[in-house]
């Protein structure tokens, strides 16, 4: 056999692999060839998906100034509107038949009602907080027992970040049918209490104005509102009293919170105000007094 009849029979076994009918269909069948045109069709689809994105976030957004969650949202409904384009532009070079496509999608809404429950439940619930927009990207959250940042809202999930920098990955749904507290959302400032128990020798003044003077030189604590000192109650062992400051970003709430208790307790030994321990009083009774605390036991007599 020589080299052209050995090109020759190459290019035969390639064409007759590439025209090899997978699946048939009433129209044409799908071959080897459709299938790769198909994969590079989704994988044009994703890259004109991130060059799209990338042209909003670059050229679009910068001009707009909107706030970075609608910018999220707008950006991942871009990137499901040229995916969806690139997958039906697939359908059409398969030739698949949409009245076929439309029973196979009866089939799998009564398979997803059964098995996919969950997955589709996720997916919508995503779509509403893309709409609706009641968390943002960024937002300081707290969904359960989970507190953080809101780095992502994906199809099925949402990305959190807690303060030690653990991701937490939260489905959809819990978003939209349980209770969820968004520190950012509206007014995103927070006001801050802070419980302090002083002597019952303390003068309760001088309490109040140390603590407004901790206030007013604290960083982030805001100057408006301003900040106010509450005398709470009587305890058993101090005299209970509240400092209430406000701050601008939620997620500088355990932060600030140290430093006031840093600072109240700098203040304090510098103008003299104790902070009591719990303390009791025990009193002991003489048992002659107790007469009825003190047991007797009965006397025994020898027989006989």
């Amino acid at each position: 056999m020589s080299t052209t009849d050995g090109w020759a029979h190459l290019w035969w076994v390639v064409g007759s692999f590439l025209s090899y009918p997978i699946i048939p269909t009433q129209t044409r069948p799908i071959t080897v060839t459709a299938l790769i045109v198909v994969g590079l069709v989704v994988a044009v689809s994703f890259w004109v998906s991130h060059r799209a994105q990338g042209f909003l976030r670059r050229r679009v957004f910068p001009r707009l100034r909107l706030d970075p969650g609608l910018e999220f949202s707008i950006a991942r409904f871009a990137h499901y509107a040229v995916l969806t384009l690139g997958l039906l532009l697939g359908l059409k070079t398969l030739q698949v038949d949409l009245t076929g496509l439309a029973v196979v999608a009866g089939i799998l809404s009564v398979g997803i009602g059964f098995g996919l429950q969950n997955v589709a439940s996720n997916f919508i619930s995503g779509i509403i907080l893309l709409i609706e927009r009641p968390i943002t990207v960024g937002d300081y959250v707290t969904v359960g027992d989970t507190k953080g940042i809101i780095r992502a809202i994906n199809m099925r999930s949402t990305e959190i970040v807690t303060r030690d920098n653990v991701s937490i990955i939260v489905p959809n749904s819990e978003f939209v049918s349980g209770r969820v507290v968004n520190w950012s959302h509206g007014d995103p400032r927070l006001r801050l209490r802070v419980a302090v128990g002083v002597s019952y020798s303390s003068d309760v003044a001088q309490v109040s104005r140390v603590l407004l003077e901790v206030a007013r030189t604290t960083p982030d604590v805001l100057a408006d509102p301003p900040p106010e000192v509450q005398f709470t109650r009587f305890g058993e062992s101090s005299l209970d009293f509240a400092l209430e400051v406000w701050i601008a970003d939620p997620r500088h709430e355990e932060p600030v919170t140290s430093s006031l208790h840093y600072a109240i307790r700098a203040a304090f030994l510098d103008n003299g105000v104790e902070i009591p321990f719990p303390q009791r009083d025990l009193n002991i009774r003489p048992a002659e007094r107790a007469p009825h605390l003190v047991s007797t036991s009965p006397t025994l007599r020898p027989s006989g």
